[in-house]
């Protein structure tokens, strides 16, 4: 029930989230989690304190898994003050260290080399952490994924990188993009340990999750997963998604974790229909004053737009040092607080 309860509220969310859009609540890109969501949920289930996610634009269900407010979740969509990033990042720059979200990138395969980033940091600092690198398949033919598996390979790093395959790189089919299926057999040329699977089961998610994390964490072994789902929207809320049948989105949507889990509740564990309604009207409730707390919000003042770009008072940072002079040399060597901010 918990776990349903984690796949009901990212399914509830995006849904509202794509009702705000259409009345123009939500501007700029609005990239939906549906269909996706049991990856997100077993995510956070294998997750220990201090590993980290980091993802792609598709972040919002991660955010909501991994414990963010859905208030401000949802008014950092709205663009006001009170959302995660104060408005500022929309829907593909969710960010929240708090609950181990290390960021949504809009940049695709442009964030692989950052989760290799702090899966080395990680291995430095002796922490234990693990860093989970979520990509969809479209991002395996980018440079900079090359580069980050090649660094995660050739230092060992405590990286799991998730192909999450829904199919379609915006609207090209996997079979336009790539001469194979199976996505994994890029792995053994940097020396990850691979697996792969297809999602429709959110207890197998989370079996396949935990061992690569086991692996990573103890072995110091990069993991390379291929999570074979299904998005039932278009790419982004302006994408009608013409280029699939009919009959494709009813084969997947027959093999949809969330509801294979509601039927399991029903018919295995015997959960009565009125308790899955009163979850379903607690979870809508919970969602739906997520959307009237972001719409009673206030945007961002003006002068934030300036924020968080320079230090612009050096004595604010003390940590920093001094500003180069004539006599102090323009690079220096500071300490190092792996406990610091």
């Amino acid at each position: 029930m918990r776990l349903y309860r984690e796949m009901l509220r990212i399914r509830r969310f995006e849904e509202l989230a794509a009702r705000a859009y259409t009345q123009g609540k939500i501007s700029g890109f609005l990239h939906l989690y549906i269909g996706q969501e049991a990856i997100a949920v077993a995510t956070k289930e294998v997750m220990r304190p201090g590993d980290r996610v980091v993802t792609t634009y598709r972040d919002h269900g991660f955010a909501l898994a991994l414990g963010s407010d859905p208030k401000a979740c949802m008014a950092e969509l709205f663009g006001k003050k009170t959302g995660l990033v104060g408005g500022k990042g929309g829907s593909m720059h969710f960010f929240d260290r708090s609950v181990g979200l290390w960021g949504g990138y809009a940049i695709v395969g442009g964030h692989v080399p950052v989760a290799a980033g702090h899966a080395f940091a990680s291995k430095y600092l002796g922490d234990g952490a693990v860093t989970f690198c979520f990509m969809g398949e479209g991002a395996l033919p980018i440079g900079a994924t090359h580069e980050g598996f090649l660094l995660a390979g050739l230092w060992k790093l405590p990286v799991v990188y998730v192909i999450e395959n829904n199919q379609y790189a915006m609207g090209t089919p996997l079979s336009r993009t790539s001469p194979v299926d199976d996505l994994t057999v890029r792995g053994p040329v940097y020396r990850f340990v691979t697996d792969r699977l297809v999602v429709r089961d959110v207890f197998e998610v989370r079996e396949h999750l935990a061992r690569a994390a086991r692996r990573a964490r103890e072995q110091q072994q990069p993991c390379l997963l291929e999570l074979v789902t299904y998005r039932f929207r278009g790419h982004s809320m302006s994408d009608p998604a013409k280029y699939r049948t009919k009959d494709e989105v009813a084969r997947w949507k027959a093999q949809d974790p969330l509801h294979r889990h509601e039927e399991e509740l029903r018919t295995t564990f015997g959960v009565s229909e009125e308790a899955l309604e009163a979850l379903d009207d607690e979870v809508v409730e919970e969602m739906q004053a997520a959307v009237d707390f972001a719409d009673a919000s206030p945007p961002p003042d003006p002068e934030e737009r300036f924020e968080h770009l320079y230090v612009e008072d050096p004595s604010a940072h003390p940590d920093l040092g001094p500003p180069p002079g004539d006599d102090i040399p323009a690079v220096t060597v500071r300490s190092f607080d792996p406990k610091g901010a």
